[in-house]
């Protein structure tokens, strides 16, 4: 039996998660087979820039600095292809800031 590979992605882990149990939802209604969700390793995007436009800093170290961090959160999900339960999948909205990719293997 073919299955479907969902992967989500975005920045609010509770909002993937939610995302997460109406999909396992669909899967439990439908009685098909389902895997995850499986959390992936968290992508940790850092930004660090001096606080002074002319370079010259303080002279104290870390406090010249401005750091940021954007933390991307990513979940996996495998279910049994199954064409009403995956028409239900694609039904579940999505919000903006969430990426959602569905690839089918063997």
């Amino acid at each position: 039996m073919q299955m479907a590979r969902i992967r989500l992605s975005g920045r609010d882990p509770k909002q993937l998660d939610s995302i997460c149990n109406e999909i396992i939802e669909i899967a439990k209604k439908f009685g098909i087979n389902w895997r995850g969700p499986v959390p992936l390793p968290t992508k940790k995007m850092r930004v660090v820039t001096l606080k002074t436009p002319c370079g010259d800093g303080t002279g104290h170290g870390n406090a010249t600095f401005d750091r940021w961090e954007m933390r991307i959160h990513k979940r996996l999900i495998d279910l049994q292809a199954d064409d009403r339960a995956l028409r239900q999948v694609l039904r579940v909205q999505i919000p903006q800031n969430v990426h959602i990719q569905i690839n089918f293997k063997d």
